[in-house]
């Protein structure tokens, strides 16, 4: 222990004791130690959007998209990250927590049970997004665990915009389920081959709600929910193209599947029908790696199932298809066409089956250090016969076709 004059002089005239002060000194080394392997990080994302046309009530409900972002400057969400990721030791231990401040927020509907539902209390313009303690248990080549609040895992497109090849989320991003509170499991085989189960309380993602009976419900809605025992489950599986397999290395295939409860607070979508049973979600994504230098094809499919309904069409599937292509260090395009067929969720205001194509193309320049700068246009078409955009407020959509073009600009910290 290294003492200052002033320390030794307070110690002198009985002032402090030289043991307080060597206690005060282990616990602030402790705090150090900790606080030297934790990280802050996150990012601001900002949007400017032109829906052409006038009246654009009905805009595509895509996820984070709507006729709220339409035709103006948009502040979309900021993410604070506070994290210990995992070291290489046999029992590591770490944590996450992501925090999000703006609209978007209120979309992620991550409210819990006391604090109330989004769809009674909205706009607070704040929600958790992970909170999660991660550990690793030394079996066999080590399995890594989050118990907490973490993102679903299935899924081509992430939560985070800056982390997709487009700005805009995609249709089948939009019905799959988004965070679960629960813990999953992920396990390494080899190079090739990775794992991930989890059991949660919903299908999410309001924390910590549960899909049997509590006093915080109606009399009308406990009849329709389960018993305290019931889960939610969930299985992932990845294939990662090993290196000897030349230029198609490090290409990926990836199928996953969430079976449980799916109650109003947690609709897919933020569509808002009180679905209040099981519900299953199944995955299928690939990425390819080409010939081509630069060049990356992708594809995924999305189906939603809901059970026990009055009939059994009560799903939603959606296909896209994805090709990057990295022209300079800075420059980068992006395309993506999907695909979707909604009769569960009501994403569209149609009487008929909803059935929507989009495409949308991004070019990006990252111009600034740590700035994504993106360009995009996207084009939804209803092909169902029915108007599904456009429109006025207290009016019907008047067309079968929405075009918009969007700036979006991320400074990641």
């Amino acid at each position: 222990m290294k003492l200052d004059k002033w320390t030794l002089g307070l110690a002198a005239v009985g002032a402090v004791s030289l043991a307080s002060v060597a206690r005060a000194e282990e616990k602030l080394t402790a705090l150090q130690t900790a606080l030297s392997s934790t990280t802050i990080s996150g990012y601001v994302d900002t949007s400017a959007q032109w829906n052409f046309g006038t009246g654009n009530k009905y805009s595509p409900e895509y996820k984070f998209g709507g006729s709220t972002k339409a035709d103006g400057f948009n502040l979309n969400v900021v993410q604070l990250t506070i994290a210990k990721p995992l070291d290489e030791s046999d029992w590591a231990a770490g944590y996450r927590v992501d925090l999000w401040f703006g609209p978007d927020a209120n979309v992620l509907n991550t409210a819990s049970p006391l604090g109330g539902n989004q769809t009674y209390y909205p706009n607070r313009d704040f929600a958790i997004r992970q909170a999660y303690v991660a550990l690793r248990a030394p079996v066999g080549n080590g399995i890594d665990f989050k118990i907490g609040v973490f993102d679903t895992i299935i899924g081509y497109e992430s939560l985070e915009s800056g982390n997709n090849p487009n700005y805009t989320r995609s249709y089948g991003h939009t019905i799959e389920p988004q965070t679960h509170t629960g813990i999953l499991a992920t396990y390494r085989f080899n190079d090739i081959l990775s794992a991930s189960v989890g059991i949660a309380n919903t299908v999410g993602p309001s924390i910590n709600a549960r899909a049997f009976p509590t006093f915080f419900g109606s009399s009308s809605d406990t009849d329709a929910k389960k018993a305290e025992s019931f889960k939610t489950y969930m299985g992932a599986i990845a294939l990662t193209a090993p290196d000897s397999w030349g230029w198609a290395a490090g290409s990926t295939l990836y199928g996953g599947v969430v079976n449980g409860y799916n109650d109003v607070e947690n609709t897919p979508g933020g569509g808002g029908t009180d679905f209040d049973e099981n519900s299953t979600s199944w995955y299928v994504g690939a990425t390819l790696a080409t010939p081509v230098a630069g060049l990356k094809l992708g594809a995924a499919f999305d189906y939603f199932d809901l059970h026990n309904t009055p009939t059994s069409s009560d799903n939603a599937w959606a296909v896209a298809g994805y090709a990057s292509y990295q022209a300079t260090e800075k420059l980068s395009l992006h395309l993506r066409g999907e695909y979707i067929e909604d009769e569960a969720i009501g994403l569209f205001p149609t009487s008929d089956k909803s059935k929507v194509f989009a495409g949308t193309a991004t070019v990006q320049y990252d111009l600034w250090k740590n700035v994504i700068s993106r360009v995009e246009f996207r084009w939804d078409h209803s092909a169902n016969g029915e108007d599904a955009f456009g429109g006025r407020t207290g009016g019907s959509p008047d067309r079968k076709n929405a075009y918009m073009l969007a700036a979006n600009v991320i400074y990641k910290f």
